[in-house]
């Protein structure tokens, strides 16, 4: 038996461990799918150290890949699914995964990433729901071909989740969970999901309604699993659809971001009437700003189980807000948890005190900390000195120590609860061959919080039309994921530049932010 499962295969092996649209799968199928996988990727010559990467939808298969590299030493890279073939091209090679999973939603873009030369450590790529054909393996027939039999020595396997970066391309994030000694074993996972248990109910049932891929979304899922909860997915968000499947499977936990806690509370009177609801104990929220009438909206309907976080992909949860201390302080995203410290810190590198906004650093007291991988100018730039970091937010603790967001420091867009470098988006428009200059800003949507604009200075002689909105906007869907891609263009003769080059991202960004009662 895997050393994560088999208790719970062996004591409660006929209670369900994972559901997804598909079907239901207990704790002992699960332990046995595990094993197989384990004994086919050492097969397929995956062993500790190695590059896994999977790129699926909510679904059961990507869980039982993931507990298998946690089992295997192999690292395990989660790729939004929302990319394009350029894109994961980029990922595969900078990560040097040697096999890839994917289903058959996104295998045309994997294909396509394939072909690139930079994926060339592809060695094995399997595909869900897919008979095997070219390239790509079945993925349930390759983990038939492994033995049920328990694998010999288990070693453990983190996660590496890719960050969009401020210079163009994503950047692997190493976590404390992926900068472990070779050898350790994988009954470090139980410590930390224990750790879970003082912020969601474990063992319970988690509802799992966001992308897995998303650092907060397996963080919530996958751990309480490892402390015995079961699994109940959705692959694509649906308000309705959500309430009953926590009604139908109790869960207890569950994850959202503001938009999708808008989404419910629009939903009409006469389905809001016909949900229990009663199972749930904790909703935890994060991501970005919710809208003071959507959380008091929710609150209403669901009592005081709503708890916002604040976090990172790099820092793991700085902070949290009950309900309670929510309606005390409106706005604030709480005290920081007891193995957290908040550094407020200002442009001379000096501590500022009390109600002092300046850039936010944080220190772990159980010493977790992260680099960036192949970046280690970047990882330098991210830290005031060795485990004492940043995330470029901007904010202030008050008198009773909470903690206060104000802004963001580093180019950075959030919508929908999904960071959104502008850097990336003007590394595709600028080479364009109709565009002389680009800046992408941010602007605020009632919805998402924000959405993406890009201003565009077209190259002399060319019409600053809606042709070359057209022009541009497909060419960005060719080469960004969609929600990367510009809601709106906006045309202009120059951009404002300080003396040194650098585009005054404020001066564009105020025009539209100066109606909003925020700035983030």
């Amino acid at each position: 038996m895997s050393v994560l499962m088999k208790g719970f295969a062996a004591e409660r092996g006929d209670e369900i461990a994972l559901v997804d649209d598909v079907a239901e799968m207990t704790f002992a199928e699960l332990d046995e799918r595990i094993n197989r996988c384990i004994n086919s990727l050492r097969g397929a010559g995956i062993m500790e150290g190695d590059t896994v990467a999977i790129l699926c939808g909510n679904c059961s298969q990507w869980f039982v890949m993931a507990l298998a590299c946690a089992q295997t030493g192999a690292t395990f890279v989660p790729i939004n699914w929302h990319l394009v073939g350029p894109e994961i091209a980029y990922i595969l090679g900078d990560c040097g995964a040697k096999l890839v999973l994917t289903d058959f939603r996104y295998v045309d873009e994997v294909a396509k990433a394939l072909d690139d030369p930079q994926c060339s450590a592809v060695e094995t790529a399997l595909v869900v729901d897919v008979p095997s054909e070219g390239r790509f393996r079945n993925f349930d027939a390759f983990v038939d071909e492994g033995s049920p039999s328990e694998p010999d020595d288990q070693t453990f396997g983190g996660p590496m989740f890719y960050t969009s970066g401020t210079t163009g391309h994503p950047k692997g994030v190493r976590g404390s969970m992926t900068l472990l000694p070779p050898g350790t074993t994988p009954e470090i996972y139980q410590l930390v999901a224990a750790s879970f248990g003082e912020m969601v109910t474990v063992p319970g049932v988690t509802a799992l309604c966001g992308p897995v891929y998303h650092s907060a979304q397996w963080a919530f899922s996958f751990l309480p699993m490892i402390g015995g909860s079961a699994t109940v997915m959705q692959h694509k968000y649906d308000s309705a659809g959500v309430l009953e499947l926590i009604d139908k499977y109790s869960a207890t936990n569950m994850h959202l971001v503001p938009t999708q806690m808008k989404r419910l509370v629009d939903l009409p009177d006469e389905v809001k009437s016909g949900f229990d609801g009663s199972s749930i104990d904790v909703v935890l929220h994060g991501a970005a700003p919710c809208p003071p009438a959507v959380k008091s909206s929710l609150i209403d309907w669901w009592g005081p189980r709503i708890t916002e976080y604040y976090g990172s992909t790099e820092g793991a949860i700085v902070t949290l807000c009950s309900s309670e201390q929510w309606l005390a302080k409106g706005g604030s995203v709480g005290p920081p948890l007891v193995n957290m410290e908040i550094l407020v810190v200002g442009d001379d590198d000096q501590i500022l005190g009390a109600n002092q906004e300046g850039t936010l650093y944080f220190r772990s007291a159980m010493g977790m900390d992260f680099e960036y991988h192949n970046a280690p100018a970047k990882t330098d730039e991210a830290h005031l000195e060795p485990g004492v970091f940043t995330t470029g937010d901007v904010g202030y603790l008050d008198d009773d120590g909470y903690l206060w967001l104000s802004d963001r420091k580093i180019d950075m867009i959030i919508s929908g609860g999904v960071n959104i470098y502008p850097a990336e988006i003007e590394g595709v428009l600028g080479g364009h061959p109709l565009v002389g200059d680009v800046a992408v800003i941010g602007v605020p949507n009632d919805e998402y919080g924000e959405e993406v604009k890009a201003i565009v200075v077209p190259n002399e002689g060319v019409a600053a039309d809606d042709v070359l909105i057209s022009t541009l906007a497909s060419h960005c869907r060719e080469n960004l994921a969609h929600y990367k891609c510009p809601r709106s263009f906006d045309f202009a003769d120059a951009l404002p530049r300080t003396g040194t080059g650098k585009v005054l991202k404020r001066k564009l960004r105020d025009q539209f932010w100066e109606d909003a009662d925020r700035r983030i």
